[in-house]
């Protein structure tokens, strides 16, 4: 848990990896953790940092501030800030990169917009693009820019930042997204469809083929206002309602209006909603608990998290792309960040068992033979596990760590670097065996005396009794 005591929390997730997330509170910095919750660096502005966004392969964090007209960027690769003049001489407000290139958008207080391209440098500053304040924005998979404002107006930009598409809307437009609408005929290819959600109470949906015939759908007054929406699947809206409420609809025009699912997940109210395409599931917040539901069998609920001591309530849940984490900010300044799925990964030794029980942690055991279960706390996210009757190993690619497993506890060997990315581990006494590149690797598990057998070689095992090199 991560803590800003008397603050809401902003913060993003590194994009595709997940191994980072940036976080900044009241203060004038924006603190970036690794996935196991290791402060990595940590960025001072001159004043409170208003957005913030990761570029699409999670490479470069984008950083504004309320007090200075720059850019700050943040490069995961090489732990290094730098900094870009906007030129913009009014606030900064709104910021998002490209999810199809190396675009970034910048949108200001007074409606100006700049496109930034990282790789060339190129700066397209447009005046005037609205009359007030941008507040939301998102890039389609087409670099199409799709720019919300408190001048009740949604205009969609190509990425030379001409204007193609505009809309007026009846008050003001919050959480811009692009999508694809369910139609009986052959639409293009792309996201043709902008969704926004107006003034907190309808959900207004704007087909870029069809700009004439905009949808707007109301709701119950009792789900109280819009807090957020996803789209997933073949079409479906999932709405959080501020009275607590979680509904599903379709955008399909023969069910359009109707709602396909509804359930009241939060007595007193809903701060948030997410969904991860990955583990195919949907999680709202609210009050102090987390309600995970499956998308294939909504009225099933997969999980509940209780977090008895936020009293004052959660604020923003979001996932990392491969579904492995859940965060959850709160009321009160607390980032909390769930462990929602584990890698299924482990390795017998006769009937001794090791397996992956956190994202640090082996556990071994021997049920049959009676032995307490021991946590070994490792040095790496391991993508594969060994165990033998008195060593345990972890490793990924071309490296390993070894530990022994003693009366006295857990004590870490060494690790080694090998000649190919592992593909298996045996261990048995005395030695580890490493298959890689069609070559098996042997050594002793303590020392470093090394043997090699050549020739293509495709699966390897040990017997515990082998006490000679030769395999």
């Amino acid at each position: 848990m991560i803590t800003w005591l008397g603050s809401c929390l902003q913060y993003k997730w590194q994009k595709t990896l997940g191994n980072y997330i940036a976080v900044a509170g009241s203060d004038s910095s924006v603190k970036i953790f690794d996935r196991h919750g290791q402060r990595k660096n940590e960025l001072n502005l001159p004043g409170r940092c208003v957005g913030m966004d990761w570029d699409k392969d999670g490479d470069i964090l984008a950083v504004i501030s309320d007090k200075s007209s720059s850019v700050y960027l943040w490069d995961a690769n090489v732990n290094k800030t730098s900094q870009i003049d906007s030129g913009m001489r009014d606030q900064m407000s709104f910021i998002l990169w490209s999810k199809a290139g190396p675009l970034l958008a910048v949108g200001t207080n007074k409606g100006n917009l700049l496109i930034y391209n990282q790789q060339t440098s190129r700066k397209i500053p447009v005046l005037g693009k609205h009359t007030k304040r941008i507040t939301c924005g998102c890039w389609s998979s087409q670099n199409l820019l799709a720019l919300g404002s408190e001048d009740c107006s949604v205009t969609i930009s190509n990425q030379e930042g001409d204007t193609v598409r505009q809309t007026s809307v009846r008050s003001d437009p919050a959480d811009v997204q692009f999508s694809v609408m369910k139609t009986d005929e052959r639409s293009s290819p792309g996201e043709s469809t902008v969704s926004v959600a107006v003034g907190k109470k309808t959900l207004f949906l704007f087909n870029l083929n069809d700009p004439d015939n905009p949808i707007e759908l109301a709701f119950q007054q009792r789900y109280g206002h819009i807090i957020s929406y996803r789209w997933y699947g073949d079409g479906y809206i999932l709405i959080g309602f501020s009275q607590g409420y979680f509904v599903v609809i379709s955008t399909h025009i023969r069910e359009i209006g109707q709602e396909l699912f509804q359930a009241h997940n939060h007595k007193d109210s809903l701060t948030s909603v997410a969904i991860s395409s990955a583990l195919n599931k949907a999680a709202s917040c609210g009050d102090n608990s987390i309600k995970i539901h499956d998308l294939s069998e909504l009225k099933e609920m997969d999980a509940i998290v209780n977090l008895e001591d936020e009293t004052q309530g959660l604020d923003q849940l979001s996932w990392t792309d491969d579904g492995q984490l859940l965060a959850v900010s709160t009321q009160r300044g607390a980032l909390h960040v769930f462990l929602t799925r584990l890698p299924i990964l482990g390795h017998s030794c006769g009937t001794r068992l090791a397996y992956l029980t956190s994202l640090l942690e082996v556990t071994v055991s021997n049920r049959v033979e009676g032995e307490a279960p021991v946590a070994v706390a490792v040095e790496v996210e391991p993508n594969f596990i060994a165990v033998g009757p008195y060593h345990v190993a972890v490793g990924m690619n071309n490296r390993a760590w070894f530990y022994a497993l003693g009366d006295s506890g857990v004590e870490r060997l060494k690790d080694m670097e090998y000649l190919g990315t592992i593909a298996t581990m045996c261990l048995n006494s005395e030695y580890a065996a490493a298959l890689f590149e069609g070559k098996v690797q042997l050594h002793m598990c303590v020392s470093l005396h090394v043997s090699s057998q050549s020739g293509v070689i495709v699966c390897v095992s040990m017997s515990l009794h082998v006490s000679s090199r030769v395999v």
